[in-house]
């Protein structure tokens, strides 16, 4: 019996194949950095800003509301980075004539040159993005937080931070059990940008904390039919 031999033409395909196998490893290699990226998943992410902006000062010490300068949070699905105009109302520089044009805070400042510079041109600060979802993920902002889900629950304890940093991972494993488990992160709206509140009164325990917080939860899931979706097309659209 003839064994079947292939053509010579045939080996052409072979290094063919290897191209497009180490295309392929390539390719996977760049997905998976790119899925790891300290821009997209890891926590801990902490850019150095063209301006250095203190959350623990403004959020935290003059208490100023998350929404005075993040003013589309409730509106829309993304969270504007403050204009430049924002930032002036407080720090405007000093005019030809001496005086500023608006507040006076720190009016002389160098760190401050580059939003003068920004109201002076009209072009933007380049602040640097610190959470960052991809592409092909859909989160709206305004759906969160006009149910009861606080800012510090993606964000961390912002109000603490002298350079704001990546608190949680934000991967997909992360958002789906808040969808399945949203009680524990849920609270009145009037409270979404106080960082610093919890359900439990001072004093009470950690089990204590995470009772009430859970009775709270409850009640409110029911009281605003939240029921979150789990399905794919939720956030891949």
């Amino acid at each position: 019996m003839q064994r079947f031999l292939f053509p010579r033409w045939t080996n052409k395909f072979l290094a063919l194949l290897g191209v497009l196998t180490a295309a392929g490893g390539a390719y996977a290699g760049v997905l998976f950095l790119g899925a790891t990226s300290p821009i997209t998943l890891n926590t801990g992410y902490r850019p150095e800003q063209p301006v250095p902006f203190s959350h623990a000062l403004h959020a935290g010490e003059l208490k100023m509301d998350c929404r005075y300068c993040h003013n589309s949070v409730e509106k829309s699905a993304h969270s504007t980075i403050p204009a430049t105009q924002t930032c002036i109302n407080c720090h405007s520089p000093k005019t030809a004539a001496g005086a500023p044009a608006l507040s006076a805070v720190h009016s002389e400042s160098l760190k401050l040159k580059p939003v003068h510079e920004s109201w002076r041109t009209g072009e933007s600060v380049d602040w640097i993005r610190v959470h960052r979802l991809p592409d092909y993920v859909y989160f709206n902002h305004s759906a969160h937080v006009t149910r009861g889900v606080s800012c510090v629950t993606c964000h961390g304890r912002v109000d603490k931070m002298d350079i704001v940093h990546q608190a949680k991972d934000q991967s997909m494993t992360w958002c789906i059990d808040c969808h399945r488990n949203p009680e524990p992160h849920l609270r009145p709206v009037e409270e979404i940008t106080n960082l610093a509140w919890t359900a439990g009164a001072e004093g009470d325990s950690e089990e204590e904390q995470k009772a009430k917080q859970l009775a709270l939860g409850k009640k409110l899931k029911a009281e605003k039919n939240i029921n979150p979706q789990t399905n794919c097309a939720v956030c891949h659209r």
